[in-house]
């Protein structure tokens, strides 16, 4: 029973992580495509994760913390993505504008 739990949980995280890498490659823009990558391959790789874990409970504990290390640096990869993004795509809405800006006020003062 433990080994159909499991190949139904990794099945259903392949499934996720296949509309992830479908979502990166039909997504309009930079910002959807990271959105895309990041919800569906996380869930994906938590869901495949389990379903090893039910494959093999002796194993619980390592995949429990590489579970964790994904959902804890995906989010903050793709926020670091998304903000590389906005710098190139809006140079003048980024936060560096607005520090050059500051300086350059300071600098006229």
């Amino acid at each position: 029973m433990a080994e159909l739990i499991g190949s139904i949980t990794i099945l259903i995280g392949a499934v996720f992580l296949f509309s992830a890498g479908l979502g990166m490659l039909r997504m309009p823009d930079a910002f959807t495509r990271i959105q895309a990558g990041t919800k569906a391959s996380t869930l994906g790789n938590t869901l495949v994760l389990v379903g090893i874990a039910f494959y093999h409970p002796d194993w619980s504990l390592k995949l429990l913390i590489i579970a964790y290390f994904v959902l804890m640096t995906n989010p903050i990869s793709s926020h670091a993505l998304a903000r590389a993004a906005n710098t190139i795509l809006h140079p003048a809405q980024s936060p560096a504008a607005d520090a050059l800006r500051a300086d350059r006020k300071r600098s006229e003062a």
